[in-house]
């Protein structure tokens, strides 16, 4: 009788902990409800949708006279001056805002690291073009661009140097605008290089510096390793948001001169809003989702190899 008990005492306590685990995992899921309602809509749907206009010939004008093509929009990609054009003005964006950037940002990082004063303003003042928004800080540089009138090429004057046309000229325009968004977004990247500078355990240092180890060699052989995880971290939100250009040369240069600043992103926004084609447009932006996408597998395979 007293093992019948027991055993039916179990039984109740199993069954209340599988009900409270079951009702907890409903509550979860009736909290992410509002999240994942929003995250179809605004998210997946747009997507599905891009993924079945690129198959068609989707005329914004005329959405009711739409006709399956099949991959013709695909087959006209490779064919696109423009879009190659495009391709290669976001990848020499990329190949030089990148290493640019980072290599700005740890410069800030460690020299905000060191023990002086007033630190906390050169932290505020490095950081605070990150939170002022980038069409004011696109404008704004656009004055000081100015080949007449603008602060830049004044303070060129002073040293005796000619006028410089940089959003006007077709070899200077993405030049230009890489400068800006250095200058613009390397101090969020400092912030985080400056987290992971902190977490570098000091002995690492006081021990390099007992065997005799140069500043140089200290940041080789403990800082670098030390910020490695850090600094792919980095690598990879820099190079997805530099594919990703589009606010920059939207309002400084229009994609000129010569579609010299024209990217990808702002290639697709043309020819879907300004030219109203939809399906090539969305053809387009599933080619870039793809590029993104392969991006972010190997920021996968690198971090779990540094994991590993």
């Amino acid at each position: 009788m007293e093992t019948n008990k027991k055993l039916e005492i179990k039984g109740k306590l199993r069954f209340r902990l599988n009900s409270q685990k079951s009702q907890e995992t409903i509550n979860g899921y009736l909290f992410l409800l509002p999240a994942l309602l929003l995250l179809a809509v605004f998210l997946l749907y747009p997507m599905g949708m891009a993924f079945y206009y690129s198959f068609t010939d989707f005329y914004l004008l005329k959405p009711d006279q739409k006709q399956f093509i099949g991959l013709e929009n695909f087959t006209y990609i490779f064919q696109d001056t423009e879009f190659r054009q495009a391709f290669k003005n976001t990848a020499y964006f990329a190949l030089l805002v990148v290493p640019i950037q980072m290599a700005v940002a740890l410069g800030l990082a460690l020299l905000i690291n060191q023990k002086l004063k007033c630190k906390v303003f050169f932290r505020t003042a490095y950081f605070s073009p990150v939170v002022m928004s980038l069409v004011v800080v696109s404008i704004l540089w656009t004055f000081l661009y100015n080949p007449n009138e603008g602060l830049i090429n004044e303070l060129l004057g002073t040293f005796g140097i000619s006028p410089q046309p940089f959003l006007t000229s077709p070899s200077q325009a993405m030049n230009s605008i890489i400068v800006m968004s250095v200058w613009q977004g390397a101090g969020f990247q400092m912030l985080i290089f400056l987290a992971g500078l902190q977490n570098i355990p000091k002995y690492l240092y006081e021990a390099a510096s007992i065997d005799g180890a140069t500043p140089w060699q200290q940041f080789w052989n403990v800082t670098f390793p030390g910020l490695r995880n850090v600094s792919i971290f980095i690598f990879v939100t820099i190079t997805i948001a530099a594919v990703k250009l589009l606010v920059q040369p939207m309002i400084m240069t229009q994609g000129g001169p010569l579609g010299s600043t024209k990217t990808l992103v702002y290639h697709i926004y043309e020819v879907g809003f300004n030219y109203r084609d939809v399906g090539y447009a969305s053809s387009m932006a599933v080619v870039f989702t793809i590029l993104v996408l392969i991006i972010t597998i190997v920021q996968r395979k690198f971090i779990a190899e540094e994991r590993g």
